[in-house]
């Protein structure tokens, strides 16, 4: 059955969802391959999972913003063909599990008809833009980044500069100078501040996490805020041409950073300006929070409208006044970032009437509302606690986040919702005053890769495994000293030990008994971290790691009763044979039709940039019939400079290199667009009937195995 479309979406998206219903068909017939069709689904937003024949859907809400009509038709959509369950994630997206592949098209038009979309949300893209939950209410903002969130998301949506990168590269905005976006574990971070009565933000590039986590370095300390989109574009162009492509595990942004420097790195940024599309970009900040301009409130003390214990408590932990004077926001603590969507369409009609239009989902997996009047707060906590919403302790040390684990995912390794669900409980029995304590933060991955965050915790756990003689058993990888010390300054846990997995409970129970008795009044768990140091830890914690006192219990992971044992998450296919030179090609006459239809739309900066990928695609698949494989976009161009000199493509080393570099020597204008696209277009005629030569000559090549890559 074909797509349904209501008027409300877009032509482009139309043909968004028209083109993944087609490549699924086309995927079906056995004529497009596993990994191509990989790359192009992950783009969309959809994502394998561990179970087999069914998909996660990943729902990209720009800086976590969503309003009540949406927060209901996710919900809905959730229930027509999903489990019913919502999954807030770290970068503050919304994703739903065991989605039949069929289904995902007219899932994602259900989704843009309400302004909703799956572009970009997974691949290697630029990922969802993140923004402080508290933009725009922050009474420690010095403006509101709520615009400058959606305009970077906006910008840089659909745009060819970001669609085929080596990996996925991350943005993110904090609303002051306590970093709450975490920019220091980004692509690009940026801090909002004012100098001489001027908007800009403190720029900072190269961060990220994984198994090898790297502090972003400050490029600026402030940029004119209408230069940060130029900027950004710079770095993405950049990454895109130098960044590696064939050691997944060396293909981030932070490794380029690290191999380069800084300012070898703000040269070439320098290099690309004259070629940008934009070299100042205003942004309209009128598009900002919703309700931002509100007169005060009442002055109504909320404190003094109950009595009840329970509210007092959410009260201190869950509501704080906001900017605007009188006016509150109030924060939900959701156990495992997973909410039912009975209890979503219920919250949702909670904020249509006592809240403003304008729901955050938060980095921690929580959600924030906003605008809600003081004499309200007990009917909205009444409503809260009847939907088990109302749990004290919003991003305290009780409020743990933590990714699917093997729930779920085909990287992980044991249970990472077992564990917090486990060690919420022992917090909540024995320590359950932590729901005071916002300095500690508790955050587990369910493998090193960092979904949860673990590095960025004051505390922090990944799953992980040990052998035991012929045995395997399911570990946590214990990390301690990450988050923010007591200067505000950001950190990277150290990985102090490895205990098996069901004595995560008794190893953070040690650790929060230790806190107790010996830090200093008021001393950040961070900083009691540096100054005992990393071997006094290790002594504290060994025990736990002695295999020499397992039980039974030790050899079952969380949530299951079974034996455990270490499994690959089933993958869609482990390879495919196929003729890489003729599916590169046909990659490469894609691009240029992209690139011709920009033109005719007079996106002249789009179609040169889609003319540069023609000409890097088929210099690849040139390459390829001398077998010399490239990790670099720079590369393959100085190779085929090299290697094709003389046979028709050029006559004098140096010149290929010049066409396909001219991209950034000259101004994106019309003349040079059209000029550039009819040399790509020369060229992949070229490099076709430089391949029937070939052919003529050595016969047809050998089909090659393709090794599907897992999703991430």
């Amino acid at each position: 059955m074909s797509v349904q479309f209501t008027d409300n979406v877009s032509a482009v998206a139309k043909r968004d969802i028209l083109n993944l219903e087609n490549k699924i068909g086309v995927f079906r017939e056995g004529e497009m391959t596993e990994e191509h069709f990989r790359k192009y689904r992950l783009s969309r937003g959809v994502y394998g999972q561990r179970q087999p024949g069914v998909q996660m859907i990943r729902i990209k809400l720009p800086h976590g913003r969503i309003t009540a009509d949406q927060l209901i038709r996710i919900a809905d959509i959730s229930d027509k063909y999903a489990t019913g369950n919502l999954h807030a994630t770290t970068r503050q997206d919304i994703q739903l599990h065991f989605v039949k592949l069929a289904d995902t098209p007219q899932l994602w038009a259900d989704l843009e008809d309400a302004s909703i979309t799956l572009r970009e949300a997974c691949g290697n893209t630029v990922r969802n833009v993140t923004g402080s939950a508290k933009a725009g209410i922050d009474p420690d903002e010095p403006f509101d980044i709520t615009p400058y969130a959606y305009a970077i998301f906006d910008y840089l949506l659909r745009n060819p500069i970001c669609q085929e990168m080596g990996r996925k590269f991350k943005i993110s905005l904090s609303s002051s100078e306590k970093d709450n976006a975490y920019g220091y574990m980004h692509d690009v971070g940026l801090v909002p501040r004012v100098q001489e009565g001027k908007r800009g933000f403190k720029v900072m590039v190269g961060g990220g996490l994984g198994a090898q986590p790297y502090m972003a370095e400050t490029a600026y300390e402030f940029l004119e805020e209408d230069k940060v989109i130029p900027f950004i574009e710079g770095v993405i162009r950049v990454f895109d041409r130098y960044g590696e492509r064939t050691r997944r595990h060396k293909a981030r942004m932070k490794f380029l950073l690290q191999d380069i420097g800084l300012e070898e790195l703000l040269r070439r940024v320098e290099e690309e300006r004259l070629a940008l599309k934009n070299k100042t970009y205003a942004i309209d900040t009128r598009q900002g929070s919703e309700n931002s301009n509100l007169e005060a409130s009442s002055s109504v003390n909320p404190a003094e409208l109950s009595t009840d214990e329970r509210y007092q408590a959410w009260l201190k932990t869950n509501v704080f006044e906001q900017k605007q004077k009188g006016w509150y926001a109030v924060q939900l603590r959701v156990l495992l970032g997973d909410m039912h969507s009975d209890k979503a369409r219920a919250l949702a009609g909670l904020v249509k009437q006592y809240a403003g239009d304008d729901i955050r989902v938060t980095v921690n997996q929580g959600y924030l509302l906003r605008f809600v009047k003081p004499e309200n707060l007990p009917a909205l906590f009444a409503g809260l606690d009847a939907l088990e919403l109302a749990k004290p302790g919003f991003d305290s040390a009780a409020d743990i986040t933590t990714c699917p684990g093997t729930d779920t995912c085909n990287l992980a390794i044991s249970s990472s919702y077992g564990i917090t669900r486990a060690l919420e409980k022992m917090m909540t029995a024995e320590f359950p005053d932590l729901i005071h304590n916002n300095d500690i933060k508790i955050k587990i991955s369910g493998c090193m890769n960092g979904c949860g965050q673990h590095s960025v915790a004051n505390i922090g756990f990944h799953s992980s495994s040990v052998k035991n003689g012929a045995y395997v058993i399911p570990a946590l990888q214990v990390l301690l000293g990450g988050g923010f010390n007591g200067k505000g300054e950001g950190l990277f846990g150290d990985k102090v030990v490895k205990v098996p997995t069901k004595r995560g409970p008794e190893a953070l129970r040690t650790l929060l008994n230790d806190y107790d008795a010996n830090a200093f009044d008021g001393e950040y768990y961070s900083d009691y971290y540096a100054r005992q140091g990393k071997n006094y830890f290790y002594t504290l914690l060994k025990p736990l790691a002695d295999l020499k006192t397992l039980s039974q219990e030790d050899y079952t992971d969380w949530d299951h009763t079974e034996q455990f044992v270490t499994e690959i998450g089933i993958g869609e296919c482990a390879g495919v044979v196929i003729d890489l030179v003729a599916t590169t090609l046909t990659e490469a006459t894609d691009k240029l039709s992209w690139a011709q239809e920009a033109y005719a739309e007079s996106r002249w900066a789009d179609a040169i940039y889609h003319a540069y990928n023609v000409l890097i695609t088929g210099a690849k698949g040139a390459l390829m019939m001398k077998d010399i494989n490239t990790n670099t976009q720079h590369g393959v161009v100085s190779d085929f400079d090299k290697n094709f000199l003389g046979e028709g493509f050029h006559e004098q080393e140096g010149d290929f290199k010049a066409l396909v570099f001219s991209i950034n020597k000259n101004e994106p204008t019309e003349e040079f667009a059209q000029s550039f696209i009819a040399k790509a277009t020369d060229f992949v005629e070229q490099v076709r009937a430089y391949r029937e030569r070939h052919i003529e000559q050595n016969g047809l090549p050998e089909l090659q195995e393709l090794v599907i890559a897992k999703d991430s």
